[in-house]
């Protein structure tokens, strides 16, 4: 009961802050620079898949377009908070791109609030409405004890499918163009180039998952990887659901989790967290052989400043899990 009131505290506090955030951002962001460079349209996104798209789209040495990604230097969506710069370039951003989950609520007010009232404005999760999926409670998950527990929550997680990639990646395009006809033949063989670059992965992914002799994975973690594994028809088995705050599983979790490695002889623990493997490790000391191995997820959740310098992308991620997965399956 007390852990009940506590979740209740708080989320209420978040939503406070939030509110107090805002307003403040709100009236200071009259008196600060714009910080646009006035013969260049900005983009501002909110999460790393959607910034990598775009600069997939754009192409390199673009001169038309400033690209921001907000959320950045390893922050995660769940826990970011925008700070007053951050809601002055969503202000005057001329098409900004965000998930559009849970996590996200600051975006309602910042975007009552933009000084351009001709921003387009992307919500991924509204582009992908019809393939949108309740966030789910799987057997062996610890439970949430949420004041709210009849409301559904939607899986923000949308861009670990390859399918709703290539959904948005098109729609971007179509935006993008909007705002610079000039180049629309360079976008779209941009859009062309890449699409077909996701489809060619998607269908590697396709072939592993037909050639498997396992097709249920086990996360010792949070699980955002739903549409990704509902793609090609995987089961799973995890501690937590995806946007769980959760870090320490219940007894109840870490012996269920142990018992069902042991049922389906698996040969694999997953994590999305490689600084944190406690649960994992606890899960592995439980079964009867002892001997699987942890293996590390991309969620692209998280993505620090340098891995982006040193090459990162979207589809590198991607190919790394399929290289993972082939191992495990």
């Amino acid at each position: 009961m007390q852990n009940m009131y506590d979740e209740k505290g708080v989320k209420m506090n978040k939503l406070l802050k939030y509110t107090f955030m805002l307003l403040c951002c709100f009236l200071l962001m009259g008196c600060l620079p714009l910080d646009k460079e006035t013969d260049k349209k900005s983009i501002v996104c909110t999460t790393y898949a959607q910034y990598n798209w775009l600069q997939e789209i754009i192409g390199e040495n673009n001169s038309t377009f400033e690209l921001t990604l907000l959320i950045k230097d390893g922050a995660d969506l769940h826990s970011y908070q925008p700070t007053i710069q951050d809601l002055a370039k969503v202000s005057s951003a001329d098409l900004f791109v965000y998930v559009g989950g849970e996590s996200e609520q600051w975006v309602s007010d910042a975007l009552k609030e933009a000084k351009n009232k001709n921003m387009l404005v992307v919500d991924m999760m509204d582009v992908l409405k019809e393939r949108i999926k309740e966030e789910e409670h799987v057997e062996g998950m610890k439970e949430d004890h949420d004041e709210n527990e009849d409301e559904s929550e939607y899986d923000e997680h949308v861009w670990l499918s390859l399918i709703n990639a290539h959904e948005v990646v098109r729609y971007l395009s179509n935006e993008v163009q909007k705002l610079d006809d000039v180049h629309k033949k360079t976008y779209e063989e941009n859009t062309i180039r890449y699409l077909n670059d996701i489809d060619d992965l998607n269908h590697q992914y396709e072939q592993v998952v037909e050639n498997a002799t396992t097709k249920t994975l086990l996360f010792a973690d949070r699980f955002p990887f739903r549409y990704l594994l509902d793609d090609y028809d995987l089961n799973y088995y995890a501690a937590f659901p995806g946007c769980s705050a959760d870090v320490e599983a219940s007894f109840y979790t870490i012996t269920f989790l142990a018992n069902k490695i042991d049922q389906l002889d698996l040969k694999s623990i997953f994590v999305i967290d490689q600084t944190n493997l406690k649960i994992a490790q606890t899960v592995k000391d439980n079964t009867k052989k002892k001997n699987q191995k942890i293996m590390y997820l991309d969620s692209l959740q998280s993505v620090d400043d340098q891995k982006i310098k040193d090459g990162y992308s979207y589809l590198k991620a991607m190919k790394y899990n399929l290289k993972v997965l082939k191992k495990a399956l």
